[in-house]
């Protein structure tokens, strides 16, 4: 597998920006299928390279990889800041497909994330579900709702966070917010697979019920596991490990 750090000039974000790429060696890349691997609120781009063994997981799959920066901005087009939304599932696809060949069909195209990134991810495929063959979610924050009433308040950083990504009412509109994105597609959307993990012992794992719940009820088909573990990398690394193989079986 080739090592890739890449450094562009993003339109979306209006600066320059990094990501990281994991590119199969021995196939032509444009037959590759490619992930979208997406961080949490305090990581960076590296996160899933240094701390998981995705890339080990990845050569086996004969899968692509490209880990995007967001700092953290909850994959959002942020009210005050980069549209960053934009960024992670316009920009960087067609930036990869063109000076690295990697497919730009949607039959190939996946996206996976952790926590913060397991939000961008679902967030990615409800609004766009033609766009990927599949999606994972990690411990995913899956209730931003929820997430930021804890923060309205917060005359700190967090409240000001708050406010710059969703606006100085620190409410999630419905284009972001997981659950409205699921009963608002149409009746009959075709959806990709979609796969939820998170640990029993995580402080997120209630909201993921919670999420899983609402899919039922409005019968969206999605496959989720539980088990034993914390809001950590032991258990991350296991989910992309289930999600390569449930995605890439052989």
């Amino acid at each position: 597998m080739a090592f890739v750090r890449c450094d562009m000039m993003s339109q979306a974000l209006q600066m320059n920006t990094s990501f990281l790429a994991v590119l199969p060696e021995d196939r032509p890349l444009e037959t590759a299928p490619v992930v979208y691997l997406l961080h949490g609120l305090t990581d960076n781009c590296t996160g899933w390279h240094r701390f998981s063994r995705v890339e080990a997981y990845a050569r086996g799959r004969g899968a692509a990889l490209v880990m995007p920066e967001v700092q953290r901005s909850f994959y959002t087009d942020m009210q005050a800041g980069g549209a960053y939304y934009t960024y992670v599932s316009e920009e960087l696809p067609r930036f990869c497909e063109s000076v690295f060949r990697l497919s730009a069909r949607p039959r190939q195209r996946y996206v996976m994330g952790l926590s913060m990134g397991g939000y961008g991810a679902l967030k990615c495929t409800l609004r766009a579900p033609k766009r990927y063959a599949g999606c994972a979610a990690f411990s995913a924050v899956t209730d931003v709702s929820a997430y930021l009433e804890e923060r309205r308040a917060d005359p700190g950083p967090l409240g000001r966070e708050a406010a710059a990504l969703f606006g100085p009412r620190r409410a999630a509109p419905r284009q972001d917010d997981l659950f409205a994105l699921a009963e608002d597609l149409p009746a009959g959307a075709a959806l990709p697979p979609l796969y939820l993990t998170c640990g029993e012992q995580d402080g997120l794992f209630a909201m993921n019920r919670r999420f899983a719940a609402h899919l039922e009820r409005l019968g969206i088909p999605f496959a989720a596991e539980y088990w034993p573990g914390a809001h950590s990398w032991d258990f991350w690394d296991e989910s992309v490990r289930r999600a390569l193989e449930r995605f890439f079986a052989d």
